[in-house]
């Protein structure tokens, strides 16, 4: 694979200059993400419908959870260069500098458990706003969200970001030299990378696929947050697997902190999915059990004085 992508798909001229700017680059990693979030919003209104549920809440939700989503994204990424030290000046200048720079997503990069976090936060506000169930909606679109990512995850290869080690696999993918982490400069201009975006991307088309059948073939056996959870343990498993190609990770203690994170979430969530369907609440409610009693038989001798009497 020797193409090498341009991060800018267009630019739009601006009728007068803005910030010294002459025109808009629109670039492929914000269409992608677009993109993703259009298309999981549409698998979600499709789920919705299915659920009975009205499909307009859905991308009524897709507005909270955008906005939310990109400022979670942005802060945990943030937060990251912080606890590295501030690599990227975000912290380094005037008030108003670093707030532009800690909110605008074309200064940095995006964290998707920040993304994750801030996204069902903004649905749960819009479930607040619009008076409808926070649990239904959020689990309709735990698919989309897992289809959204698979897709947004291929931002990252027009940016040349998000690559692993050097391979001699056939689908290596070549990094500019203005594009590799410091450890890779040396390397010769015919070195191949492991594509990690690629590995994040296709287990997340299999994630999708997995919830869409847990959610059809056992309909009637899933409780309210069942999705939920369970996005919380197929995700984490993915994430801890590709964060092994990721040279670039944030780590603590020689660990990296998605593969602490990833473990702690999964470990929660599949505590609690399990007790959910086998601890005690897991009988099904309104039916408590009869006991049965036996009336000891009465003698003849006593059936025939009553009788009698």
């Amino acid at each position: 694979m020797n193409f090498t992508p341009n991060p800018v798909a267009f630019t739009i001229p601006l009728p007068v200059p803005i910030f010294g700017q002459t025109s808009l680059p629109i670039y492929w990693y914000g269409i992608l993400i677009v993109l993703g979030a259009i298309a999981g919003a549409f698998l979600a209104s499709r789920e919705a419908k299915r659920k009975g549920i009205d499909p307009d809440h859905v991308w009524n939700a897709l507005l909270f959870a955008l906005l939310f989503g990109v400022l979670g994204a942005r802060l945990y990424h943030v937060l990251s260069d912080w606890a590295q030290g501030d690599p990227l000046g975000y912290f380094s200048r005037d008030f108003m500098t670093n707030l532009v720079n800690i909110l605008n997503p074309r200064s940095g990069g995006l964290g998707i458990f920040g993304a994750a976090v801030g996204g069902i936060l903004g649905i749960w506000l819009y479930a607040r706003f619009a008076k409808v169930k926070f649990w239904e909606l959020v689990d309709v679109s735990m698919p989309g969200l897992t289809l959204g990512q698979a897709i947004g995850r291929w931002g990252n290869f027009f940016n040349q970001e998000l690559y692993g080690y050097q391979t001699d696999l056939p689908w290596g993918i070549p990094i500019d030299a203005a594009h590799r982490l410091p450890q890779f400069a040396g390397l010769p201009e015919t070195a191949r990378f492991h594509p990690t975006f690629l590995y994040e991307s296709l287990a997340m088309f299999i994630v999708t696929g997995i919830l869409l059948y847990i959610a059809r073939r056992w309909d009637k056996s899933l409780k309210p947050g069942d999705m939920l959870l369970l996005y919380g343990i197929f995700y984490p498993l993915v994430r801890f697997f590709t964060e092994m190609q990721r040279p670039d990770a944030w780590t603590f203690s020689g660990i990296a902190v998605a593969q602490i994170i990833s473990v702690i979430v999964f470990v929660i969530c599949s505590i609690w999915f399990l007790y959910r369907h086998t601890g005690p609440q897991a009988a099904p409610r309104g039916r408590t059990p009869t006991r049965r009693t036996t009336t000891p038989a009465r003698s003849s001798s006593s059936a025939s004085s009553e009788a009698k009497s």
